[in-house]
């Protein structure tokens, strides 16, 4: 008990410490709050900035916080690529800065194994101001301070950022302002964090060979991280698609086999190169760097990949055959089947690679901070890594030969694929698709797959080439008019946005007793009419200004399920039979309004201008 007393004790000292340190700032000092640098998942890291002293000196103190596995580079000659240390700039049009001051770094194994000099967790900084800034007299002064690098997690690199914060410094109070702790400042100069060393220097061609040189064990490395992605949950759907393809090459004679199997790797490295030209287009016109996962990131890339992997789970059920047209592929005899091994060697790499690992994803973020040629050549040896395995089982027939024979389990397991697919069409979807676009993706993928078939199973090849024609094309604009109707993000709200409270009968009660009009919006996620009336009543700027100059407490009664408390009052308290949209207004009087189904703004602002006046 006496130790907790104890401990007690000595916790209310720091608090008040602290406590007394807020209230120092406060004091005309604009502190910059906390501001997120990155994220990733859980890991994550914030700074914040205020006027402070070390050593006796006045300047400016960046604290960082963060998780311990999320870290920034402390050197050049250590981070991913030359620049991509942690550097912190502060410029002021009333001051000028040396420096920043920084603490001394930890020791960190990245993948390779190597030690690297990092600031991870919980750090702070100093950027003192120059002895010879004109301090005396002015009541304040504003600096910014812009923070880049690029931060790291054991499992993987993210793309570099670049952050701008901004603090006011009362100079007025500078001999008060609190000192702060750094720890050890480290033993070299930071030279590199000085404005005039960010300029782009030339770099000699023996520097460039030897760079060119010391990259061949990233090569290594790129191979490997290409080898590892065969090992990936995420290679596990395309898996099935793989063995059949490996049976039906197994069926033909050897050289047959060879080449077709070598097209299938060849469709591989293509999607890789595909990527490397893609991040080398990015990165020479915005600077960015891409990760594999980037695609997700993206709604339309999401849909794309969606009604691709829709579109070969259905040529799995044999909805629709994939081939060449016939004048070509008479032409050409077996460049049907070679571009047909290809383009699954390239759909394998877009499902396989998502999930990169901790060695995939720094190599792939290094590549794309080197030179064009080396970025490219190692992005590439990625893919040769992937698709080296079957390029083994190819050309060692022995391997080839342990393969089970075609037969009825063939045609069996074809399909089981294609349901397969469909599985992770619609994960791919629910994963990365915001709640209010995923519903109407997955409508366009039945009306997608709708007029697959229709394309391929109601024509055939003894179909009239008028007729064949005209059912196409009617498969086509249904496909596309249903696009156009559907995929579209939904419009931005804007400002004109209703600030709903969620349901609650006793908030609403106290609403009611003190005489506040109150405005109930029934609705439900299913209900199509719901969202016409929140376009078309509540995103209107006159309705919007109304509710807020009347002081109307908006409430949506969220009525999706049946035990939902909204549900169960819109019957027992509202007398509604259950059916939704309805919008209720319990007037301050006692008296009520209801509209039902869709309505009109016009209906309901009559309404809301007859409120009384909100109390001042």
């Amino acid at each position: 008990m006496t130790r907790m007393k104890g401990a007690n004790c000595v916790l209310g000292v720091m608090v008040c410490a602290a406590l007394g340190s807020l209230v120092s700032l406060s004091r005309g000092a604009d502190v910059s709050g906390p501001t997120q640098i990155i994220q990733f998942e859980l890991e994550q890291s914030s700074a914040s900035l205020s006027p402070a002293r070390w050593e006796g000196r006045p300047g400016i103190a960046v604290v960082f916080k963060g998780t311990d596995d999320l870290h920034y580079y402390a050197r050049s000659q250590t981070a991913p690529a030359p620049g991509l240390e942690l550097k912190i700039i502060a410029t002021s049009p009333d001051l000028k800065f040396d420096p920043v001051i920084l603490p001394a770094w930890t020791l960190f194994n990245d993948a390779t194994g190597q030690q690297i000099e990092v600031y991870v967790g919980d750090f702070a900084a100093f950027i003192p101001i120059r002895d010879d800034s004109p301090t005396a007299g002015k009541k304040e002064a504003t600096a910014t301070v812009q923070i880049t690098g690029i931060a790291c997690t054991s499992a993987l690199c993210l793309p570099p950022f670049e952050k701008s914060l901004t603090v006011t410094l009362p100079l007025s109070e500078i001999a008060s302002w609190p000192a702060v702790s750094i720890g050890t400042p480290r033993a070299e100069s930071p030279a590199a964090t000085a404005p005039e060393a960010n300029a782009p220097r030339a770099e000699p061609a023996a520097n460039e060979a030897a760079r060119q040189s010391s990259a061949f064990p990233y090569y290594l490395l790129a191979i490997a991280a290409g080898l590892s992605i065969n090992i990936m949950p995420c290679v596990l759907p395309v898996l099935p698609l793989i063995l059949l393809r490996l049976v039906d090459q197994s069926r033909g004679p050897g050289g047959k086999r060879i080449i077709s199997g070598l097209a299938f790797c060849a469709g591989v490295v293509l999607f890789f190169a595909a990527f490397a030209l893609v991040s080398a287009f990015v990165n020479l016109t915005t600077g960015a760097v891409l990760d594999l996962n980037s695609l997700f990131r993206y709604p339309a890339a999401v849909i794309v990949l969606f009604l691709a992997i829709v579109f070969f789970g259905l040529a799995m059920m044999d909805v629709v055959t994939l081939s060449l047209p016939s004048s070509i592929a008479g032409r050409q005899g077996p460049a049907s089947g070679l571009v047909g091994s290809a383009g699954m060697g390239f759909f394998a790499g877009v499902l396989s690679t998502p999930c990169s690992g901790a060695l995939l994803g720094f190599v792939l973020v290094w590549a794309q901070t080197q030179p064009l040629v080396v970025s490219s050549t190692a992005i590439v040896l990625m893919g040769v890594g992937m698709a080296l395995p079957y390029a083994a089982i190819v050309l060692i027939p022995s391997l080839l030969n342990r393969i089970p024979k075609p037969g009825y389990w063939m045609e069996i397991f074809k399909k089981s694929t294609g349901f397969l697919l469909f599985l992770i069409a619609a994960k791919l979807t629910l994963a990365a698709l915001p709640k209010d676009r995923l519903l109407n993706v997955l409508m366009y993928g039945i009306v997608f797959a709708f007029c697959v078939w229709m394309w391929g199973k109601w024509v055939d090849f003894t179909t009239p080439a008028l007729r064949r024609r005209v059912i196409r094309l009617i498969a086509a604009t249904l496909a596309v008019g249903a696009g156009v109707w559907l995929l579209p993000a939904p419009e931005a709200a804007g400002a004109a946005n209703v600030a709903w409270k969620p349901y609650d009968a006793e908030v609403v009660q106290q609403a009611v007793t003190k005489r506040r009009p109150v405005l109930l919006k029934f609705t439900a996620d299913w209900c199509t009419n719901c969202k016409i009336v929140e376009k078309r009543v509540y995103h209107d700027p006159e309705v919007v200004a109304l509710i807020e100059a009347k002081d109307v407490l908006a409430v949506k009664a969220d009525t999706t399920l049946i035990d939902y408390p909204a549900t169960q009052d819109l019957k027992t308290v509202y007398g509604e039979a259950g059916n939704v949209p309805v919008t209720v207004v319990l007037r301050p009087d006692g008296s009520r309004e209801k509209l039902r189904g869709i309505f009109e703004k016009s209906e309901l602002i009559p309404i809301l201008a007859n409120l009384p006046e909100a109390r001042k």
